[in-house]
């Protein structure tokens, strides 16, 4: 009886935050306007964006931005788990992208399939064929990374372009030096911020989650759902009409982002909460959301574990070790004390894996987390100037 007491009061809570929310207001807060879109975005602090159509080996079609500037200085950003390419620039004048773009680079910002500027294939329908979210971060690195380099040194015109990934951004970049090595000849340098590999340490949530991991998958295979947290979906409009407002922000913040990448409320404002909300989570599959946490349970990085069909796939009972020794490209790591995911014994774990780690940074920011390096409001002050200062220092 007391579960079913707490149960209705929860459910009370729920419904009276998502009636504030549709109302529109609680205490003065307004729901956040229809999100804008990257170019609109850039648009708005004066840089225009040039889109292209990236279509992979395998017949996925992605959309890279591209904020002009000098050829000879070309950058790459990749986002993170179930994130876009807005991640970069959702902070207008002191996003990542912006920064750059002010201090000369030639930028560049990628999506990988499945979000929502990379819901599209060649044949394949996402809303009708299963098949097209049989992927998970494996093919982002043998498929997606590829195509979106070749085509930005095709355009360019250079031997190499420099790298900046955001948490699974990296995973991405670490699956491609391994598996098709000679692109790290085409990456300069990866400056990897929060990077995801080892997930032998996460704490609190992170860990609950990933054990519960079993049980999400068992659901949405019962269910017939393959797309996990996009734009149009079920789980994807819950969370928006839960977490879309300012009024929201307790409950969300507090009780979601903070648990699971670490906590900084000077960092993630409540007036700027909404924005974040409206533009992630972007999608991905159910696939690669299961990868990651079969990465945590194996305490190593794997390929993709089909159980029993691991002999049909890979001819042995358990899958392949990603052999990073072939990831040869320089990296610079920047890692931070508060992050509940890219946890410092991890990040460390990964830096001795490594054979050509130039810079490994701890962020001198006592409470730098999992997702201040994208969404924090103050990173261009401490964090950006160093990522300036390694590009430079590598070029």
């Amino acid at each position: 009886m007391a579960y079913r007491i707490i149960g209705l009061i929860f459910l009370s809570m729920i419904s009276d935050i998502l009636s504030q929310c549709y109302n529109g207001h609680l205490y003065g807060a307004k729901i956040e306007k229809k999100k804008l879109n990257f170019t609109q975005i850039a648009g708005q602090v004066g840089y225009a964006v040039q889109e292209y159509d990236v279509t992979t080996q395998d017949s996925y079609i992605l959309k890279l931005f591209h904020i002009p500037g000098d050829k000879t200085k070309p950058v790459l950003l990749m986002h993170g788990a179930i994130d876009s390419a807005d991640t970069f620039i959702i902070r207008g004048n002191t996003s990542l992208a912006v920064t750059l773009a002010r201090a000369g680079y030639d930028v560049w910002i990628g999506n990988v399939r499945g979000n929502r500027y990379a819901r599209r294939h060649v044949y394949l329908d996402p809303d009708g064929d299963l098949e097209f979210w049989d992927f998970s971060f494996h093919e982002y690195g043998i498929y997606d990374l590829p195509a979106i380099i070749d085509f930005i040194l095709e355009q360019t015109g250079e031997k190499n372009l420099s790298a900046i990934g955001h948490s699974q951004g990296n995973t991405n970049f670490l699956v491609l030096g391994a598996t098709r090595p000679e692109y790290n000849e085409k990456v300069n340098l990866l400056i990897a911020l929060s990077p995801m590999c080892f997930l032998n340490n996460v704490k609190n949530v992170v860990s609950l989650m990933i054990r519960l991991s079993p049980m999400l998958e068992f659901i949405y295979t019962l269910a017939g759902r393959e797309e996990f947290l996009g734009d149009d979906t079920a789980l994807g409009h819950l969370f928006r009409s839960f977490c879309g407002c300012k009024s929201s922000y307790g409950g969300c913040a507090y009780g979601i982002f903070f648990p699971i990448a670490g906590s900084d409320p000077n960092e993630i404002e409540s007036d700027f909460f909404p924005t974040i909300v409206a533009h992630y989570p972007a999608g991905t599959s159910k696939k690669n959301a299961v990868h990651i946490s079969q990465n945590a349970i194996h305490t190593n990085f794997t390929y993709y574990d089909y159980g029993l069909r691991n002999i049909d796939v890979y001819n042995a009972r358990t899958p392949p070790v990603y052999d990073l020794s072939k990831v040869t490209m320089k990296v610079a790591l920047f890692a931070g004390e508060n992050d509940q995911i890219s946890t410092l014994k991890d990040v460390k774990l990964l830096r001795s894996r490594l054979p050509n780690v130039v810079e490994y940074k701890i962020v001198d920011h006592k409470r730098f987390n999992h997702i201040d390096a994208v969404w924090g409001r103050n990173v261009h002050k401490y964090l950006f100037p160093d990522i300036l200062k390694v590009l430079e220092t590598y070029r």
